[in-house]
């Protein structure tokens, strides 16, 4: 190891974006760094070659718009903090409109040889089949989706056998500022008060008979995606898509997820509804809420259009759309502390898709600020964590506990992976909102923009002051 310094090592589990940014961040800071990377040894049934940082699906870091899009505001913050990941996205960008879209060989190579010649790190080409020695001390696992088994098995050891998902179904995440709460009502079936609960926790979407019927025939017609060969068919009785369940039988749903059973509309008290989609709060915050019952494989453009055929979600932004697939998770806001280190296990930390974020740049990004804890931890300096205000807090929070508690299971968070969106932010101040002079009508998309906006200036300042305080780190990779 070519190296110039007084401290030991950090170790790095994985050579990904988020693997490969926390190696660089640690680096930055004057510490050396031993990054091991099984491709090259063991190849995975996704990845082509065994460059670091390799991109196995889109091209694209989506969104570079730090105005008003929270991926370009966690674009730029990144950027603020010296991200060797965005900075090689930068140098190999190809022209994509207002996103960010790489080479990707040329992104790869790009990493590769910046880590390799980087005289603190180290890098080593070996399969990691447990949880890093405690001997090692300080370490970082960032070993993505593709986690390998013997691995897994190890966290699930350390951290218990519900500690691991393997497979996400996910149900559409809507604004809760797009929903129309002049049809919906908020209700829970049966007024039932559940933990923490008030009776009426569920936003409620009623539909008619010819409304359910349209809606059923959408989703059977609908153009789904299909599993990859190495992801198998994973569905069960408990998580099937709601297409699924529309083929099995025309009264499935009614039955199932859309029961009107126990809901009366709050608009219209004397009207049974036939059916009623249910919409969960999904964060603390409660900006956001999920559709109950809906994973899915329809495509995304699909997505959007069936299920703004329910009544009060004509108009719904979504922060996330659903999914099923492979996707190994730890439960991260019960194991982890807002360090990102495992409770049960000081010095250890988690980086990158397996904490449950979902992206490139929200991957990377967790990167990122593991590598800087890591190495403020190493040096015996205070950990600043970014302000929740912040792209990069907003998402450490989600990862770390911006959940609420599911009725079903008392104690259980209803964690799921997500990619950055503004509803992680913590809401404006009251007031802050103001509607321009000379404009009549200042309300719907108009509104929406400039909350964005609001929420995107406060995020960079936040952070330009955040970074202010963390010394010790290169401005730029």
């Amino acid at each position: 190891m070519n190296t110039i310094s007084s401290y030991s090592p950090i170790h790095v589990v994985g050579g990904g974006l988020a693997g490969s940014e926390a190696a660089w961040q640690i680096a930055s800071s004057g510490i050396p760094v031993i990054l091991h990377e099984m491709r090259g040894v063991r190849g995975t049934d996704a990845h082509k070659t065994d460059g670091l940082a390799e991109l196995v699906c889109s091209n694209s870091f989506r969104s570079d718009d730090a105005t008003s899009n929270a991926v370009g505001v966690i674009h730029a913050e990144m950027r603020m903090a010296g991200s060797l990941i965005m900075a090689a996205a930068d140098r190999h960008q190809v022209p994509a409109g207002g996103a960010l879209a790489v080479d990707r060989d040329g992104f790869s190579e790009a990493v590769t040889k910046a880590i390799h010649d980087h005289p603190l790190i180290t890098v080593v080409r070996e399969e990691i089949t447990g949880l890093p020695p405690r001997d090692w001390d300080l370490a970082i696992v960032a070993t993505g989706p593709l986690t390998a088994p013997s691995l897994a098995s190890a966290i699930q050891a350390q951290t218990g056998e519900d500690s691991l998902a393997f497979f996400d179904a996910i149900a559409p995440i809507v604004y809760r500022d797009s929903i129309d709460m002049d049809i919906c009502w908020y209700q829970s079936r049966y007024d039932k008060v559940g933990p923490g609960g008030t009776g009426k926790d569920y936003i409620n979407c009623p539909m008619d008979e010819a409304q359910y019927n349209a809606f059923v025939d959408a989703l059977i017609a609908g153009d789904t995606v299909g599993f990859k060969e190495w992801e198998g068919t994973p569905y069960f009785d408990g998580c099937l898509p709601i297409e699924v369940m529309a083929e099995r039988g025309r009264e499935t749903l009614r039955h199932g997820p859309m029961k009107p059973m126990g809901l009366t509309n709050a608009h219209n008290p004397t009207v049974k509804a036939y059916a009623v989609v249910q919409l969960r709060q999904d964060n603390a915050l409660g900006t956001l809420y999920n559709m109950v019952g809906f994973q899915t494989k329809l495509k995304y453009g699909a997505q959007a259009e069936i299920f703004r055929m329910i009544p009060g979600l004509e108009n719904a932004e979504f922060a996330r759309l659903g999914g099923l697939h492979r996707n190994t998770y730890i439960n991260s806001p019960t194991l982890l502390d807002p360090s990102l280190t495992l409770k049960s296990r000081p010095g250890l930390r988690f980086a990158g898709q397996i904490t449950g974020c979902e992206g490139y740049v929200e991957s990377a990004s967790v990167g990122l600020m593991a590598g800087r804890f890591a190495a403020a931890e190493r040096k015996g300096e205070a950990i600043l964590l970014p302000p929740a205000t912040t792209a990069l807090g907003s998402l450490l929070g989600h990862i770390t506990g911006g959940h609420i508690v599911t009725d079903e299971e008392p104690g259980k968070r209803s964690f799921q992976p997500m990619n950055i969106n503004f509803g992680l932010f913590p809401e404006l101040e009251p007031g802050s909102i103001v509607k321009p002079e000379g404009v009549k009508r200042f309300r719907g998309k108009d509104k929406t923009i400039m909350k964005r906006q609001l929420i995107a200036r406060r995020a960079l300042a936040d952070c330009a002051a955040w970074l202010g305080q963390v010394q010790g780190f290169a401005e730029s990779a």
